[in-house]
C-alpha cells in the first residue's frame, strides 16, 4: 500500500516538472508575471533615488583646478579649448575685491600672477594698467577680466601702477614704469596696456602679442562699437617686448589727457610697424561710465607735441625715464605699485 502511494507520488511529482518545463520553453521570450513586476518594482525605486539625488553645481569653465600631467608638459594650443565667445557684462552688482578674492583664490597667485597647470602658455604676459582712484572700476575690472585671462591660457601677471598725490597724471609714464617694473620680476615677451574702464564683451578677442603690434579695444560701446579712426591705438592694446623697446616706449612727456596713445601709433609707424585689429564683432568692449578725472583735463600742447614724434622719440622715452616708488603692495589680485612721477611744479 505504502509502495503503491509512493510511486503514485513520484509520477505526479514527474509531470508536474515535465509541465514547468515545458511552460518554459514555450514562454522563453516572455516576461514572467512575478518576475516582471519585481523588475519594474527596482527600476521604480531606482528612478525615485535618482531623483531626489541632488546634482553637484558644474564649476565655473576655466576657473577649476587642474593637475599636472605627468612627464614634460606640452606648449598650449593656439586657440583655448575653454573659451566662451559672447559674453555678459554689467556693473551694476554691488562687488567687493573680497568677493572677488574668494571666487579666485584657488587659482592665483601673489600678485595677480597665473599659469595654466597641464601646458606651456604661448606667451608670458604683463597687463600694465595706469591707475588713479578708480577702485571702484578696478573691482569690476578683476571680476571679469582674471577668468577671462585664465581661459585663454596665459602665464600672466596683473600690474597697478598708482600715481601718487594729485598733480597732473601722466598715463604714458605710468605704463613705461609698469613695463620697468614687470620685468624685474618676470621675463615677459608681451605687454598689454590696458584702461581700467575697459572689459571685453569676447574671449576670444586674445590677450597676446603678434608679429604687428595689436589694438584690442576696437570697437567700444561708448563710440557706438566704432572704430573712432584709423591710427587709434588706445584703450587696450598689445605690444611685444621686442616691438616696444625698438620705439623707446611711450613719451614721458604728454603730461593731462590726450595724445600719448597716438604719439606711440606714429613711433610705431615711423619704424617701420603696422597696427593689427581682432574683427570689430570679437573687439567689442563695454566702458564703465565715469565723469572726467580730477587734474588729468584735456592738455592742448599734446596736440602740437604729436608733430614732434619723429624727432623727440629716440630721446625721449624709456631710456630718459624717472620716478621714485613709493610703495610695491603683493595682492592675490594684482600688484600694486605706487610711484611719484615727479610731475612739474604748477
Amino acid at each position: 500500500m505504502l509502495k503503491t502511494a509512493f510511486k503514485l507520488l513520484v509520477l505526479s511529482a514527474a509531470c508536474s516538472l515535465a509541465g514547468l518545463t515545458a511552460f518554459l520553453f514555450y514562454n522563453r521570450n516572455r516576461s514572467l508575471p512575478f518576475i516582471t513586476a519585481a523588475q519594474n518594482a527596482l527600476k521604480w525605486e531606482n528612478k525615485a533615488s535618482f531623483r531626489t539625488e541632488k546634482t553637484p553645481a558644474a564649476p565655473e569653465v576655466g576657473l577649476q583646478t587642474s593637475a599636472a600631467p605627468a612627464g614634460p608638459l606640452q606648449p598650449c594650443p593656439d586657440v583655448p579649448p575653454n573659451l566662451q565667445g559672447v559674453l555678459r557684462v554689467e556693473f551694476s552688482t554691488n562687488r567687493s575685491l573680497e568677493d572677488v578674492r574668494q571666487r579666485l583664490g584657488p587659482v592665483l597667485q601673489d600678485g595677480g600672477r597665473y599659469k595654466p597647470a597641464t601646458c606651456v602658455a604661448k606667451q608670458k604676459v604683463a597687463i600694465i594698467i595706469p591707475f588713479r582712484n578708480r577702485h571702484e572700476h578696478l573691482k569690476h575690472w578683476l571680476h571679469f577680466l582674471h577668468p577671462i585671462l585664465i581661459r585663454q591660457q596665459l602665464d600672466y601677471g596683473v600690474y597697478i601702477i598708482n600715481q601718487e598725490g594729485d598733480s597732473v597724471f601722466n598715463r604714458a609714464k605710468l605704463m613705461n614704469i609698469g613695463h620697468v617694473e614687470a620685468l624685474k620680476e618676470y621675463d615677459y615677451d608681451c605687454f598689454v596696456f590696458s584702461d581700467v574702464d575697459l572689459v571685453p564683451l569676447d574671449d576670444r578677442n586674445l590677450y597676446r602679442c603678434s608679429d604687428n603690434p595689436r589694438h584690442l579695444s576696437v570697437a567700444v560701446d561708448k563710440f557706438n562699437f566704432i572704430l573712432p579712426y584709423a591710427t587709434i591705438f588706445g584703450g587696450v592694446s598689445a605690444i611685444s617686448k621686442e616691438q616696444f623697446l625698438k620705439v623707446n616706449g611711450f613719451s614721458n612727456t604728454f603730461w593731462g589727457w590726450g595724445g600719448e596713445d597716438d604719439d606711440l601709433s606714429q613711433r610705431l609707424y615711423f619704424k617701420g610697424m603696422s597696427i593689427s585689429r581682432p574683427d570689430s564683432l570679437i573687439g567689442r568692449y563695454k566702458m564703465i561710465k565715469h565723469g572726467r578725472d580730477l587734474h588729468n583735463n584735456p592738455n592742448p600742447q599734446n596736440v602740437h607735441k604729436l608733430k614732434e614724434t619723429a624727432y623727440n622719440m629716440n630721446t625721449d622715452g624709456l631710456n630718459s625715464l624717472s620716478y621714485t616708488i613709493r610703495e610695491i603692495k603683493k595682492d592675490l589680485l594684482y600688484t600694486f605699485i605706487t610711484v611719484d612721477v615727479h610731475a612739474p611744479a604748477g
